[in-house]
């Protein structure tokens, strides 16, 4: 016998059951489509960001208390209360939309990424678990693409 059948047969199997069964797991868990994932990625984030943003709208108009809310709560440095109050009905109310159709995604991601970090750092720095979780989404949107289920497939083709 050679050196390397002697090896192989000293060697404890690599393969046992329950390896097997983790590998068998793995190659499922591989098997979840892209496009699954960045759906989920766009769509679950985009819903707490239109809820927020639903609270600071009376109608068509940015509610008192949510300028309130910024002069209060907030207290975001160098930002006027009433034009962060705006800024943030806008942006949680259009971005969650086209993240959710798909259309400018990574853009979109983007902004809400921004939008995530400010309130991390200087908002509401003990939720930084919930924080990281809508960061992880927006980095996988802006990373790898919202996926074929999409405007920006549809429109751009597969390379979005």
């Amino acid at each position: 016998m050679t050196d390397r059948h002697m090896t192989d047969m000293t060697a404890p199997s690599a393969a046992g059951p329950l390896a097997t069964r983790a590998a068998a797991l793995v190659a499922l868990a591989e098997r979840i489509p892209h496009d699954v994932i960045a759906l989920c990625a766009r769509v679950f984030p985009a819903a707490v960001f239109w809820a927020s943003g639903q609270t600071k709208l009376e109608g068509w108009r940015v509610s008192e208390s949510a300028v309130e809310l910024f002069k209060e709560e907030y207290k975001l440095p160098l930002l006027d209360p009433t034009i962060g109050a705006h800024m943030a009905a806008f942006a949680e109310t259009a971005f969650p939309i086209l993240l959710v159709l798909g259309l400018a995604s990574r853009l979109s991601a983007l902004a809400l990424l921004g939008m995530t970090l400010v309130i991390q750092l200087l908002v509401y720095p003990g939720a930084w678990p919930t924080h990281g979780v809508w960061a992880t989404c927006f980095l996988i949107v802006i990373a790898r693409g919202p996926g074929r289920m999409s405007l920006d497939h549809l429109i751009f083709g597969a390379k979005r």
